[in-house]
This record gives structure tokens, C-alpha cells and sequence, in this order.
């Protein structure tokens, strides 16, 4: 450890600097992790997870949110093909074995299931989502989105135990496309270079998923942020038309209908061009049941 390390670590508890002191903190439990001594690295990662440095923990839970809007995990069941199912299961294992993987990107067309499937994820490990309200982080004023891209990371550094959280950076395309994009304004540019650092220091508790469907414009700094890419477009024929079976199914049995003609189901998908993403198979679905069943309507 570096004498620098400690200074930095005292001057943030004086200072009641919470944010600085824990990335102080995983700094230091890295240096020991990298230096062989993997025991007190877990030890002092552990403290850190179990209590708030500064702030009871209970009121922590309570303390007012600017940045994130918690998000319900309600949801039916997901329906998505057997290999990305593999791939996000891959990522639950990942976290709970603690393997030190907790930023995830997920990169599709829209209505792919993206965010359903983070909402999955939330379920599958019993945490809570919030989601980053982009309205609150994105300022005209010349300087001040970087300066609340700090004030975001910062209340996600700062949630009391932090490992029953995942942050949801819903279209995040919003902010991180390519700093060189000569059709992105130089502010955006900025806070995308700030968006980089940010993403290094974050409590390795929080798990982060990003969704996006311009992968190809983002910057790939911040790609290589990211612990893993999961890609959505991957839905074959077969997939829409298994996805579209299941999906049938369970909205008849919620809708209580017991007639279906499944023959014709799936030669609609057979013969549909373009291919339908999840999303809109589901609005199809929905719409069909409910114009045939009036007395049913739409929810």
C-alpha cells in the first residue's frame, strides 16, 4: 500500500467525503488483491459492503434521491431465445460467485428485451432497480452535466448495503456517444470523457446495466468499460415463433380464453416480413386477443 493511500483515505474521512473514501477504499483492496493477498482484499471489500462508512444505515435507505427513480421488477414471465438466456444467466452467476464482473452493457433494436431483461435479472437476485432519470443529469448549462454526472455516481456510491442494488442506464446512448462525433455537441464530448472515469470507480457492489440500440456510435473507451456486451439481435425465425407460441399461451390463460388457433398463429409469423422483435410480437398479441374479446379489453 502507498503512503499516498492512506493520506487519501484520512483526508476523505475528515472530510466526510463518502464517495471518495470507498473508492479509496476499493483502490487499496485491489492494490492487495493484485499483490497476492486475496484474503484481506475479500475482508476489507467486505466491510465495505455490510456497512456505511458514515451514514446509519438505516437512514441511508431513506435519504432523498435526485438522480434514480426506483423501478418495479413485476413482471410475466421472459421470453427470449435459449442463448441469450445462457448469457444472462452467465452474468447472475458471475455476480453471486463474486468474481469481481458487475457492469453489464446490453445492445439491441428496440424491443428486444433489454430492459426486461434487467428487470429478470433484478428478480432472479433480489435486488432492487433504479433507473438513471437522464432528464435530471443532462443540463444545457455549459459544464454542469458533467458536474451531474459526478453528483449521479456519487448517490449510487453512497446507497446503503449496495449489494441488493443494480442501476439501470436505460438508453444510455444518451450520454455516451462517440467524444469524436462531429455530429455531437463538444458538452456531450466532455461528459462522455467524465462518464469514462466515473465508470472506474464505481462501488464494484452496484451492479450497472447499460442498454442501448446505438451501439455502433458509442465510444469505445467506454465500451471497454464494461465487464461484458450482451447482444439482443440474435433472434431467429424459430425464436419469434417459439417466443410468439409462449407468449399466445400465457395471455390466453391470464385472459381466461380457451379457443386458439395455433395453425394459423404460426403461419402469420411464417410469412411476416420483416421479422418482429418481442416487443412488437407482444403488442400484436395483445391487441388480436383484445379486438377479438371486447368484453377484455387492453391493460
Amino acid at each position: 500500500m502507498k503512503k499516498k493511500d492512506i493520506l487519501n483515505l484520512i483526508r476523505c474521512h475528515a472530510e466526510k467525503n463518502e464517495a471518495g473514501f470507498r473508492s479509496q477504499a476499493y483502490e487499496i483492496a485491489n492494490e492487495f488483491d493484485q499483490s497476492g493477498d486475496t484474503q484481506l482484499a475479500a475482508y476489507i471489500m467486505s466491510l465495505l459492503s455490510d456497512v456505511n462508512t458514515f451514514v446509519p444505515q438505516e437512514q441511508n435507505n431513506n435519504l432523498p434521491l435526485h438522480y434514480l427513480e426506483n423501478i418495479s421488477t413485476k413482471g410475466t414471465s421472459l421470453f427470449l431465445p435459449s442463448p441469450l438466456i445462457d448469457d444472462l444467466m452467465g452474468a447472475v452467476h458471475a455476480v453471486e460467485r463474486n468474481l469481481g464482473i458487475n457492469k453489464f452493457l446490453f445492445e439491441g433494436a428496440p424491443g428486444t428485451g433489454k430492459t426486461e431483461a434487467a428487470k429478470h435479472i433484478a428478480r432472479v437476485l433480489n435486488r432492487h432497480l433504479y433507473s438513471v432519470t437522464f432528464s435530471t443529469v443532462i443540463d444545457s448549462k455549459l459544464g454542469q452535466t458533467q458536474k451531474n454526472l459526478v453528483k449521479l455516481f456519487q448517490e449510487i456510491n453512497q446507497l446503503a448495503t449496495s449489494n441488493r442494488y443494480i442501476v439501470l442506464f436505460d438508453e444510455f446512448d444518451t450520454i455516451a456517444l462517440d467524444r469524436i462525433d462531429t455530429n455531437d455537441l463538444r458538452e456531450m464530448g466532455r461528459a462522455a470523457s467524465e462518464l469514462i472515469k466515473l465508470l472506474e470507480h464505481v462501488n464494484p457492489n452496484v451492479i450497472i446495466i447499460a442498454t442501448t440500440n446505438l451501439y455502433s456510435h458509442f465510444d469505445k473507451a467506454i465500451i471497454r468499460r464494461f465487464d461484458a456486451v450482451i447482444h439482443f439481435d440474435r433472434y431467429t425465425r424459430q425464436d419469434i415463433q417459439e417466443i410468439g407460441e409462449k407468449m399466445l399461451s400465457s395471455y390466453m390463460a391470464q385472459m381466461k380464453i380457451e379457443s386458439k388457433d395455433i395453425r394459423l398463429f404460426r403461419k402469420i409469423l411464417k410469412l411476416a416480413t420483416p421479422l418482429p422483435t418481442p416487443g412488437i410480437l407482444k403488442n400484436m398479441i395483445r391487441t388480436s386477443l383484445a379486438f377479438s374479446n371486447p368484453e377484455i379489453g387492453l391493460d
